[in-house]
């Protein structure tokens, strides 16, 4: 399964209904909303409305179909495996699928909740990058609180130990949590073991979290090993973008406050910290998603790199399909291992929301509580964190609810048998929801591109960080001084 911002596989999310007949229009790239409708017994056909449906549990005797609009088929898939595990569910699902890519997502979301009706959303998702919108910011006004679908959510909360930072994120301004996910992402730094050996005689995740400087809250003994590593003729990253993430989501503000666009000290200190890994050959100067950065993880680059920042899906989703093989001695697969990084953050997420105009509410709310807080070895959450969502063998990931992860099995033969619960566990209780804004997703590029004409010698940093705030004022109803 994928990432919440996981932009290949956004890239390439099409229409799907997992174990369905029913056809797709196009969609994904082009914007156009890939309708998949459902015709299960009980049922009625997509977009038909409400029926009169047969004896059923859990309060959905009424039947119906319930809209679902999301950017990949991730959720779509899960909710198949809600009525496939609840067989008495007796409403059907209609799915819309449009990709983030060109930016068209959101405003097809945005123009199906203000239009209301029987085609609105019932359930939609929002990732990371523009969740905040959805939760606290413009669009907030048409999320339901998870206590209106029938949900004891606070005590749920607490049962399951969810994350604290995807709770924060999606609370309302009214105190409500309007949105939940069920992946927890929770970054960590996930390393070579034989540069490690190499390089500082040990691979122990432990030990090489000391020499990064896991906990410090700063970048000094980080770059200390950078510069040990390139002694030895290795880089510690691939590309500036692989410490930006860890920078971001460890800033103690985020980049409005009271409609002012604020750069906190941390973030503009990416500037220095680029410019420190650029001019000392600290990296291969990829961008993430490049395929130079996928290079560096087969360990084709320029120079061998010793790690990547990132969550558990980063290695799932990204660094697996791209180590240059599938099993223990193929490629770089089995040579990974991951530990504390200097500082705590999370990256991606997808949360999932309620219509507050939904006629379905109570249906609504069996699917999303099943999806974002079962703790239970029925629930989504364990069988996502085990892999046996789709049976034994799948992939293993990090969620949300920490009792869950204390009930699985975290150990993955790509990390060398490492348990990697054990050091994202920790992570997630370290991630800060508290410096995002609803316009991250297009400030954060503004910055990044800004930052890269500096370090590549095309702007001073003081012209930099003009031109930054220039593209801010010009393009987002945000205050700049």
């Amino acid at each position: 399964m994928k990432v919440f911002k996981r932009a290949m596989a956004i890239a390439l999310s099409a229409c799907m209904v997992a174990s369905m007949t029913a056809g797709c229009t196009s969609g994904g790239d082009t914007g156009t909303p890939a309708n998949t409708g459902t015709s299960e017994t009980g049922g009625t056909e997509a977009g038909s409305g409400d029926t009169t449906g047969g004896d059923t549990t859990g309060g959905s005797a009424e039947g119906g179909t319930i809209n679902v609009w999301a950017f990949t088929d991730e959720v779509p898939g899960m909710i198949d495996k809600f009525k496939e595990a609840h067989p008495d569910f007796n409403y059907d699902i209609n799915t819309t699928i449009i990709a983030t890519t060109e930016g068209a997502y959101q405003p097809a979301l945005d123009q199906a909740l203000a239009a209301g009706g029987a085609d609105a959303p019932d359930i939609y998702c929002a990732e990371a990058a523009f969740v905040l919108k959805y939760t606290k910011g413009d669009m907030a006004s048409f999320a339901c609180p998870y206590d209106d679908l029938g949900i004891d959510t606070q005590a749920e909360i607490d049962k399951a130990q969810i994350a604290q930072y995807t709770v924060d994120i999606g609370t309302n301004p009214d105190g409500k949590v309007v949105g939940l996910g069920y992946q927890a992402t929770g970054g960590a730094f996930i390393y070579r073991r034989s540069i490690a050996k190499e390089v500082f005689g040990t691979d122990d995740p432990d030990e090489i979290a000391k020499i990064i400087g896991s906990g410090s809250q700063n970048w000094d003994k980080f770059y200390e090993a950078a510069e040990t590593l390139k002694a030895s003729g290795y880089g510690i990253v691939s590309g500036d973008g692989d410490i930006w993430h860890a920078i971001e989501n460890s800033s103690d503000k985020g980049w409005i406050e009271d409609g002012k666009l604020v750069i906190d000290p941390k973030r503009e200190a990416f500037l220095d910290y680029s410019m420190e890994l650029m001019e000392n050959g600290y990296h291969n100067d990829t961008q993430d998603w490049s395929d130079a950065w996928f290079a560096d993880m087969k360990g084709e680059g320029a120079k061998g790199i010793f790690g990547f920042f990132g969550p558990a899906w980063l290695i799932n989703y990204t660094l697996a399909p791209n180590c240059g093989g599938t099993a223990v001695g193929e490629g770089t697969y089995g040579d990974w291992a991951v530990c504390a990084p200097p500082v705590g953050f999370f990256w991606g997420g997808t949360w999932v929301l309620a219509n507050k105009d939904s006629e379905k509410k109570e249906a609504v709310g069996q699917i999303i509580e099943w999806i974002t807080l079962d703790c239970t070895e029925d629930g989504l959450q364990y069988k996502w964190a085990n892999g046996t969502l789709n049976g034994e063998g799948g992939t293993k990931d990090c969620v949300a609810s920490a009792t869950v992860m204390a009930m699985s099995d975290g150990t993955l033969d790509f990390l060398g048998g490492q348990n990697m619960f054990d050091v994202f566990g920790e992570a997630n209780s370290y991630a800060n929801g508290k410096n995002l804004t609803q316009y991250d997703e297009t400030i954060n590029q503004y910055w990044r591109d800004q930052v890269r004409q500096y370090t590549s010698g095309q702007k001073t940093r003081d012209q930099a960080i003009a031109d930054f705030k220039q593209n801010v004022a010009a393009n987002l109803d945000v205050t700049v001084e």
